[in-house]
């Protein structure tokens, strides 16, 4: 099945860069740029596309209002994209609906893997990312957390044990080890914690989990959210491929990579 991508960047160079990369697959085909926000969710009204890659910031509706419309209205899931890993909108850009954050110097192998991981239903963060968004927790008083029994009473014992694995950032196969049952019973247990708190993947577990109360991060200590293996053959989510560029030569989105920073997943 090929999967269907909107890229909406307003610098056209960065556009057409990260388009040209992820056209490049065989199983993968954008089927329309935007210059902003607005054009981003008509494109995906009238389209239907499986991603939707989205800068932002952008002039007129940026990244998190296009990211919340896109949600509302259509089946389409969302990966943003910033310049730096300081962003300030982070934490708003996943309470808006994002699947995925990245930052525009992602590799290119990256960037195509983070694509199909969305597209499959998963989630994904790059890792400063997941720090910024544990950070934003960790900074809260203690009364703003909401307590769990007035949320998580519709879970099983086993449902809140999976829970709290999710928010440590276990995979399915990690979670199976700790519980001693088959990743197909995992698989069951987080469709059930997903469906019966109403939330959309993986990210939101997370996030729910901290906004209850299941996990409590340490400030010095700040584990990433459990991505979805990439598939056989392709990176390792904690192996990202060295070395790996965009058919310019450089990292895609021009100047706005830095030396010596690595954008790969850690674990």
């Amino acid at each position: 099945m090929t999967i269907r991508v909107v890229v909406a960047d307003d610098q056209e160079l960065v556009r057409s860069g990260f388009a040209m990369i992820l056209d490049a697959q065989p199983d993968i085909e954008v089927v329309a740029e935007a210059g902003d926000g607005r054009a981003a969710v008509e494109a995906v009204r009238r389209l239907a596309p499986d991603v939707a890659l989205l800068d932002i910031r952008m002039p007129g509706t940026d990244g998190i209002e296009a990211c919340r419309a896109i949600g509302a209205g259509t089946g389409c899931r969302t990966v943003m994209l910033t310049t730096f890993d300081s962003d300030e909108y982070v934490y708003e850009a996943l309470h808006a609906g994002a699947s995925g954050f990245l930052l525009k110097d992602v590799r290119r192998d990256d960037l195509v893997h983070a694509v199909r991981v969305v597209a499959a239903g998963d989630s994904l963060l790059a890792p400063s990312v997941a720090r910024r968004l544990i950070a934003e927790y960790t900074s809260r008083p203690p009364a703003a957390a909401v307590a769990p029994s007035a949320r998580l009473d519709v879970l099983t014992a086993r449902e809140r044990e999976t829970l709290l694995h999710l928010a440590r950032g276990l995979s399915n196969a990690e979670i199976a080890a700790a519980l001693v049952v088959s990743e197909h019973t995992v698989k069951t247990h987080v469709g059930n914690v997903l469906s019966k708190l109403g939330l959309r993947d993986r990210i939101q577990a997370v996030i729910c989990a901290y906004e209850c109360g299941v996990v409590t991060p340490s400030p010095a200590v700040a584990p990433s959210p459990a991505v979805a293996p990439p598939p056989e053959g392709g990176p390792a989510s904690g192996s990202p491929a060295r070395g790996s560029q965009s058919p310019s030569g450089k990292p895609p989105g021009g100047g706005s990579a830095r030396a010596g920073r690595s954008t790969g997943w850690s674990p």
